[in-house]
């Protein structure tokens, strides 16, 4: 069973946490925020917002968007971002990962029942494969990786065609990073003053390398981490340009369907006034 950890992500306060082992040995630092999940109502189930997916090969990136959560950038920017970070942490496809677009709220619920940490938190991951799915990096401590899990996942992964597996899921909070971003405690570091769409895309690359193996409870391997951020962002424009070329597909389609929808619809009304204006025999 895979052991579930947090850490200290800079000052943030970014967490990952295994399904199979929620409660685990969860080292979050204080929260800083006033409120603690006994203080959220629950979501109810039909406002758990919109779902929709971006189709950016071999990867399926769903993303849901929470009622009421401010826009500060667009889904397939952050799409972009997701197969960015996928690809430069080997992730294997094809395959499906799920981003929620959410706030203080539910990541401090979350955060509660996973972490067994008070308040809100800006990230949250949730690896539905252990780190031996992914190819090795380096970690800063020895980590034995047991061929025979190594045989399992490669058969995990062998799925019959228009199947994918399911990498896991990343919840991040927007009002959290909204804040950090205006009051200068965004970045790896922090302290970096920048935009809340900065600092989204951050937070997004962040969880969706803890989904794909990645950590920083050692110095080495936080080094790297932070190192492998920066190339994944500086990266983005291709896969944006990809993720753009997936909207304008997206909207033709839509188009596309909206006029056969429509002619279909003129042709049963056609059909209907001939019908009525046929005598019975």
């Amino acid at each position: 069973m895979t052991e579930s950890h947090a850490s200290e992500a800079s000052s943030n306060d970014s967490a990952v946490a295994r399904p199979e082992d929620p409660a685990g040995d969860a080292a979050l630092g204080p929260s800083t925020e006033p409120f603690s999940a006994s203080d959220c109502p629950p979501v109810p189930e039909d406002q758990e917002g919109a779902t929709s997916s971006v189709y950016l090969p071999p990867f399926r990136i769903d993303i849901t968007i929470r009622p009421g959560v401010p826009h500060v950038v667009s889904r397939h920017k952050v799409a972009a971002a997701v197969r960015a970070a996928l690809d430069a942490a080997g992730a294997p496809g094809p395959a499906s990962i799920g981003i929620v677009l959410s706030a203080d709220c539910e990541l401090a619920d979350l955060n509660a029942l996973h972490m067994g940490a008070s308040g809100a938190t800006d990230v949250l991951s949730f690896p539905f494969f252990p780190p031996e799915a992914f190819p090795p990096h380096e970690r800063g401590v020895p980590m034995p990786r047991d061929p025979w899990v190594a045989a399992a996942l490669k058969q995990a992964f062998a799925l019959p065609p228009g199947l994918r597996a399911h990498l896991g899921d990343v919840i991040v909070s927007v009002e959290r990073a909204i804040a950090q971003a205006e009051q200068g405690r965004g970045g790896q570091t922090g302290n970096l003053a920048w935009t809340a769409t900065e600092e989204m895309l951050l937070l997004t690359v962040h969880g969706t390398l803890h989904v794909c193996g990645w950590d920083h409870a050692e110095p080495v391997e936080e080094a790297a981490m932070r190192t492998l951020e920066q190339h994944v962002l500086a990266s983005m424009d291709g896969h944006e340009a990809a993720a753009e070329d997936a909207a304008t597909q997206e909207e033709a389609s839509r188009e596309a369907a909206a006029r056969e929808a429509a002619a279909r619809e003129a042709a049963a009304r056609e059909l209907s006034s001939l019908d009525g204006s046929v005598p019975e025999a």
